[in-house]
């Protein structure tokens, strides 16, 4: 695909073409950010024109090469480079710049144009899901196809993006990994939102990258010569290459170059013309696009279409003898293999914690999905996280069991990466306290309608001894605030493998399942409820014998004491359900009738019990009814003496339930 040489005044007057229009839509808008992507737009010519694998009438043709816009402030790059390339985004459309209903938003929006690999805007996310593109890719070439997904992923990243932790995690693990097939363009332009970089970052940034295993290049950020040599050179690599370009903020802006000024706001109407006047364009013409320039730009689709056609047909001669080909075809295409939901089944009264019933299942999942892989951020132990028999990966080995290490943050954005790659299954692992170590990219996996399983494990007090450093108490409402992100803590082992079974059928956003530490007894199904009810959210356990008076809410571990204490109600003559609620999001989905089934509105006699924050169960138990939750952060100390103190007993439970009653 590479081209022997280039015309260096079409290259100019491209690269200047795509300073003004990004300026243009900016001062349009009244909004935004145009000083990165009048620096920016020489390393995105190159890249766009001379060395990425993209067809524009197919955005998401699977052999393409990826371009991940980490610094999504200067998303007026990224909407020059797709409409002057050819894909489906109208000049008009850059002239609605951040308007409502634009495709054309403020930072890039996964789903809302064509050509945005992944939404961006929170620093840092950019650069790490690029990592986990990278490892999917690698993935790819190992398990299925060495020549179909030979592709590389590029990001572009600010100063800002590196001085997120985020950044740094991924970095660590893809240098380690030795991902020769990730490339990022890193802009030192010594500039922020409150001044120099001085005030806060003075790193030899070179020097990390290279201690984290990765080939850095220096380059002036004007010198398209140098800039493509060194992407030449980074594609050839066997590690993962930052290029640093020397750039300048604003470029061509006579008074607001190298100056915070052209950061994060227009360049006003004075300046803008001043600069059109400095590039020979008329200032008084605003979003033009000189003929030869979008001729030569819009080569862009003929030649995206003849390297697809290439890749379509090395992929017809492949697929008839290549099983994990035809495997991920079918993956990929949004089905998955007959009878992988025949899952382990676990005896009644069998007690085990629902981590563990989660491993087991996790295991017959791997078994029947081969495209399923994940890890643990350093506890695959206590997570349950571990594919037996199954390798690890390495980069030179695509295993199914990553190690992501120690960085929930990094892991929850790589694998916002992983599942980019068409195809791929991927989950995480860690104690649930510290998925607010990871909430960015769990986020942002919502917001995408990425397929994610987040597997967070000691998910209450019944962790016990480690005490309220790593009990969670507010985590659950939090995570069950995040729009599309479907949160279920299930009540034992068969209820985990419905919950297992939602979440690999959920492809249309992020799945978190919460399990405990403590063993519970797995229910008699005969004798309660079916636990196939998961998929409604909610469903009656127990039903009242009798005359109904009372309800009594609860999901995870505390669901066997809500039943016994309905057992000392039902002695009593008191006629209580127990409602097994263990995913809100699903349950909000069912029709009014069938949630009316289940809470029934008559009965306003209602007790919810969940061993975290009682915020947010006021939609189930309304103004006359009582939560038995928690309040304050836990302690140390075994689970069942702290189950006792916190009032999460059936006696407790049953004297609130009394207590309405009075």
């Amino acid at each position: 695909m590479q081209q022997p040489d280039f015309d260096r005044n079409l290259a100019a007057a491209s690269i200047d073409t795509i300073r003004l229009l990004a300026a243009d839509m900016v001062e349009k808008a009244n909004s935004g950010h145009p000083g990165t992507p009048m620096e920016a737009a020489p390393i995105a010519y190159l890249l766009y024109t001379r060395h990425m694998r993209y067809n524009p009438a197919n955005p998401d043709w699977p052999g393409r090469d990826r371009f991940i816009l980490s610094c999504g402030h200067a998303s007026a790059l990224l909407y020059s480079m797709l409409h002057l390339t050819g894909y489906d985004l109208s000049l008009d459309d850059l002239k609605n710049f951040r308007q409502l209903g634009s495709p054309t938003a403020g930072h890039p929006e996964f789903g809302h144009a064509p050509g945005i690999e992944t939404t961006t805007g929170p620093l840092g996310q950019g650069i790490a899901v690029a990592a986990g593109m990278a490892m999917g890719a690698r993935f790819l070439q190992k398990r299925v196809s060495k020549e179909l997904f030979d592709y590389n992923v590029y990001a572009l990243c600010s100063d800002g993006d590196l001085m997120e932790g985020v950044a740094s995690e991924a970095a660590s693990l893809a240098g380690h990994l030795r991902l020769g097939n990730l490339i990022c363009l890193y802009l030192d332009n010594k500039i922020t939102i409150e001044g120099d970089t001085d005030l806060a970052f003075t790193e030899d940034v070179g020097t990390r990258f290279l201690s984290y295993g990765w080939q850095v290049l220096r380059v002036e950020g004007e010198n398209v010569a140098e800039i493509d040599a060194a992407i030449k050179k980074a594609k050839h690599a066997s590690r993962p290459s930052l290029i640093i370009a020397r750039s300048h903020i604003g470029f061509g802006a006579p008074t607001k170059q190298d100056s915070h000024d052209a950061h994060g706001a227009p360049l006003g109407a004075a300046e803008l013309q001043a600069t059109k006047r400095a590039f020979g364009r008329d200032p008084e013409a605003s979003f033009a696009i000189p003929a030869e320039v979008a001729k030569h730009m819009g080569e862009a689709k003929s030649r995206g279409a003849e390297l697809e056609q290439a890749w379509q047909a090395a992929f017809a001669a492949e697929v008839a003898n290549n099983q994990a080909l035809a495997e991920w075809q079918l993956i990929a295409g949004g089905q998955l293999p007959a009878g992988w939901d025949t899952l382990p089944e676990f005896a009644p009264g069998e007690k085990l914690a629902t981590r563990q019933a989660s491993g087991k299942v996790l295991n017959a999942l791997a078994d029947k999905l081969p495209l399923f892989l994940g890890g643990s951020a350093d506890l695959g132990p206590s997570n349950n996280t571990t594919i037996k028999d199954e390798k690890s990966f390495t980069g030179c080995v695509a295993g199914r069991n990553i190690h992501f290490g120690v960085r929930e943050h990094g892991m929850g954005a790589i694998m916002n990466g992983l599942a980019h790659t068409p195809g791929l299954i991927p989950f995480g692992g860690t104690f649930m306290i510290f998925a607010d170590y990871m909430r960015p990219p769990m986020r942002l996996a919502a917001m995408m309608g990425l397929g994610t399983i987040y597997v967070l494990t000691h998910d209450s007090i019944g962790l016990g001894e480690d005490g309220p450093t790593h009990q969670p108490i507010e985590q659950l409402p939090n995570l069950r605030a995040v729009p599309n992100l479907t949160v279920i803590r299930p009540c034992d082992a068969t209820e985990t493998a419905e919950a297992w079974k939602a979440a690999i059928a959920n492809r249309r956003g992020p799945t978190a399942l919460i399990l405990s530490r403590q063993a519970l007894p797995t229910l008699d199904r005969e004798r309660y409820g079916r636990a196939e009810g998961v998929h409604r959210g909610g469903y009656v356990l127990a039903k009242e014998d009798g005359e109904l008076q009372a309800l009594i809410i609860a999901s995870g571990s505390e669901v066997p004491l809500a039943l016994e204490a309905r057992e000392q109600l039902q002695q009593e003559g008191i006629g209580v359900r127990v409602v097994s609620l263990p995913c809100w999001e699903l349950f909000e989905q069912q029709s009014q009738a069938y949630r009316d089934e289940v809470l029934p509105p008559a009965c306003g006699k209602r007790v919810a019990v969940e061993a975290a924050s009682p915020f947010g169960w006021e939609r189930y138990v309304g103004r006359c009814g009582k939560v038995v939750g928690m309040t304050g952060f836990g302690a140390s100390g075994p689970a069942g003496k702290l189950f006792e103190h916190f009032g999460f007993t059936a006696a407790n439970v049953a004297r609130q339930v009394k207590d309405l009653l009075k």
